[in-house]
């Protein structure tokens, strides 16, 4: 598949809506996004456009109403944004990222057990297609 331009950060507020409710009107997705920040009715609607024309939502007609819906999964995307961000700001090296996250916004004790069991989980099926490989 060819790449997606990634999304902004307001379109990726309005992806996070479609998700959460599925397929909806511009008319019920702008009332939700209302309730988290003052936003036109136009912007939503232009936003919706441009995301659909960048490949991350369709839409269809029901009756006369416009009805969007989600092209994507939410992993799918983030996945390609954060590939892009590593991309475009690392040189495509996660490690800087990484560290970055760590030492910026701190880790509690709960959250280094959870990087722990992550990273012995890593190792472990490392070693297991090691042995596989032989």
């Amino acid at each position: 598949m060819a790449e997606r331009p990634v999304l902004s950060k307001w379109e990726m507020d309005v992806a996070r809506v479609v998700w959460e409710i599925g397929p909806a009107s511009v008319r019920e997705i702008h009332e939700h996004l209302s309730k988290q920040r003052q936003i036109d009715f136009t912007t939503v609607q232009t936003y919706l456009r441009r995301m659909e024309s960048k490949g991350y939502l369709n839409s269809s007609l029901k009756g006369r109403i416009r009805i969007y819906s989600s092209r994507t999964r939410p992993g799918t995307v983030i996945r390609e944004n954060v590939n892009e961000l590593v991309d475009r700001l690392f040189g495509g090296e996660y490690m800087p990222l990484v560290r970055h996250l760590i030492e910026d916004r701190g880790v509690d004790r709960e959250k280094i057990a959870e990087l722990r069991e992550l990273i012995e989980r890593l190792e472990t099926e490392q070693q297991q297609k090691g042995t596989a490989d032989e």
